[in-house]
């Protein structure tokens, strides 16, 4: 029998007697793992997450590359630009998601956790056998000095939902507890589940919120021992690593080494992948896809191609209005620009016609309002929180405005300029002007791409025609996301990823309270206390039917608002990588997943 898998059947012993000790004495039962609504689909005492193999070798380097650049090696802050690798290699939270599920967590620093069915505490039994790379072993003390950090300084979307936490209590070297009363949100202990634990005794937290390029200790599989800021990172697996026999991590984590290159544009990070100067590449531009990959390597069999099925929403991508600006508060003025895009044209003529219309923020879903009428439940919802929505998106009869695919749809612009006329906006001269004041109508639309680029500028192109002037502004990385914080913009190209279990993120997109705080995701500058209570409902739903009817009750509601220029998504994942790489033949919910991928020995 193999160590892993006897040390796996001790602790699922250990964890029954736990459970059945905690019951015994009228406390919470002891759980492996916690879903957002239902129960984990993985038993207590499982092998290795379904979409892992156990057997894969270890060894070896992966190449990735990054596009821009780096200030900072701190993502979890609003200042500077980071890469994700810290808090993904470096760290570890208390419990990690299965990428299998929509949304459930398994106990990783946290063996197991005590939670009563109403949600309003959890507390959370820490493996003594964490520890951090220096060798100093994790405790309660760490995971509290963590959560107050991100509470005080951390991005906007911890500070709000740990400020939802009544209080914290440290029940010994092991365990700690989080009174989750009156919060009346069923996702908070799941996100204070993943929350990265960092280490109180090698963590300056008065300098916390500043960037810096010093590796911080963590208790993941990898360490940084290299940093050339603009260059190159790389972290190296550690060979003491204290969770390499955990199920949850068993077939994780197979490279010796982990290097990303950062290249300055897409060209040239496309030219680098071509000369086989990285691995592994999602490709994102549809004719990139189509006519950039007849190359040697490919023709030889050095990269391989392959296109994967997605099965999750696809989310919304769009040009995005800042209606914090006077220019965009009126919703038939967002309104009347989306008839100006022709998505047919642009598919066809840029994207080779691989592209999807956007129509939802939970695209592809059964999330998404789109093609069903409200039920019930949600036209309850939108009366009692006096949601405007439209009788046509209501109905589930709207779709994003269509032109005729010829770039001068003359009809489209026609009904752009009646919904501009009731706005108070008039042509004269070939030039929109605001009625009372002669303001022309003009902004500047902020792109950090060169695809990002040509999209805006066939936009601008299309504005032109009814007398308004968009200017495009192309910009580096590091002042695009400055202003970015700021909301130092007037329109933007963004996409908001979605999930088959949206929660807490929302209210960092959506709500109120979002639309003035630094480094928010609501760059819509979205102000409505409808939506507030939508996504409080949201929150609140305790079974799936009425989780449903809140999200796509928030959808029409969004959707209402014209708070974007609808674009497309693409509905498969494509890749290219070198053919030395190999993956599993399971691919979890959410997509491949390079973590579980190894290199074939020579």
């Amino acid at each position: 029998m193999s160590r892993w898998l006897i040390r796996n059947l001790l602790f699922s012993a250990a964890l029954a007697l736990m459970t059945f000790g905690a019951a015994a004495e009228g406390a919470a039962p002891l759980r492996h793992g916690i879903a957002m609504h239902g129960e984990p689909v993985l038993a207590p005492g499982f092998e290795h997450l379904p979409y892992a193999d156990p057997r894969a070798p270890k060894g070896g380097r992966i190449t990735l590359a990054l596009q821009g650049t780096f200030d900072s090696l701190n993502p979890l802050i609003v200042l500077g630009v980071a890469p994700d690798v810290v808090p993904r290699y470096v760290l570890q939270p208390l419990m990690m998601r299965s990428a299998d599920e929509p949304f459930t967590i398994y106990g990783l620093l946290a063996r197991g956790v005590e939670m009563p069915e109403d949600r309003s505490f959890i507390t959370f039994h820490l493996d003594p056998r964490a520890r951090f790379s220096d060798g100093h072993p994790l405790t309660a003390e760490d995971v509290r000095f963590s959560f107050e950090m991100l509470k005080k300084n951390g991005k906007p979307f911890h500070r709000s939902s740990f400020g939802q936490v009544k209080a914290v209590e440290i029940l010994d070297l092991h365990r700690i507890r989080f009174d989750l009363s009156g919060s009346n949100d069923r996702e908070l202990p799941l996100l204070i589940g993943m929350m990265s634990v960092f280490p109180a005794h090698a963590t300056d937290a008065d300098a916390f919120d500043k960037t810096s390029l010093t590796p911080p200790v963590g208790s993941g599989p990898y360490t940084l021992t290299e940093v050339k800021p603009g260059e190159r990172l790389v972290l190296t697996r550690r060979k003491e690593y204290w969770g390499e026999d955990l199920a949850i991590t068993r077939g994780l984590y197979n490279f010796d080494e982990i290097r990303y290159d950062f290249y300055r544009d897409a060209n040239s990070l496309f030219e680098a992948f071509k000369a086989g100067l990285y691995d592994f590449r999602i490709e994102g531009d549809p004719g990139q896809w189509a006519t950039g990959y007849d190359i040697p390597a490919v023709r030889s069999g050095r990269i391989v191609r392959e296109t994967m099925a997605t099965r999750l929403p696809k989310g919304m991508n769009g040009f995005v209005f800042n209606t914090r600006k006077p220019l965009f508060s009126d919703v038939r003025v967002r309104e009347a620009l989306s008839y100006m895009f022709d998505f047919d044209w642009v598919n066809r003529n840029l994207f080779f016609g691989q592209l999807t219309r956007s129509n939802s923020y939970f695209s592809g879903s059964d999330l998404a309002s789109p093609g069903r009428p409200a039920d019930e439940a949600e036209r309850v919802l939108l009366k009692e929180f006096r949601s405007p929505v439209r009788e046509d998106i209501l109905e589930g009869r709207w779709e994003p405005p269509a032109g005729d695919g010829s770039g001068r749809d003359r009809d489209m612009a026609r009904k752009a300029l009646a919904l501009l006329a009731d706005a108070g906006w008039v042509l004269d001269n070939d030039i929109l002007r605001k009625k009372k004041t002669g303001e022309l109508f003009s902004f500047e639309m902020l792109v950090n791409s060169r695809s990002q680029e040509r999209l805006a500028l066939n936009f601008s192109q299309s504005l032109s025609r009814i007398g308004i002037q968009a200017r495009v502004r192309l910009v580096d990385d590091v002042q695009y996301w400055r202003r970015l914080a700021r909301f130092d913009f007037d329109m933007v190209q963004w996409l908001w990823p979605a999930s088959l279990s949206p929660g807490n993120e929302q209210r960092n997109r959506w709500g109120s309270a979002a639309a003035q705080r630094s480094g928010s995701h609501n760059h819509a500058g979205v102000v409505a206390p409808a939506i507030d209570r939508l996504i409080d409902a949201l929150l609140e739903a305790k079974g799936r039917e009425d989780f449903v009817s809140a999200v796509r009750a928030l959808d029409r509601t969004l959707l209402s608002g014209s708070y974007v220029v609808p674009l497309f998504y693409l509905k498969d994942q494509w890749l290219a990588y070198s053919s030395e790489l190999r993956k599993p033949g399971t691919v979890p919910l959410m997509g491949t997943n390079i973590d579980t991928w190894w290199r074939q020995a020579p």
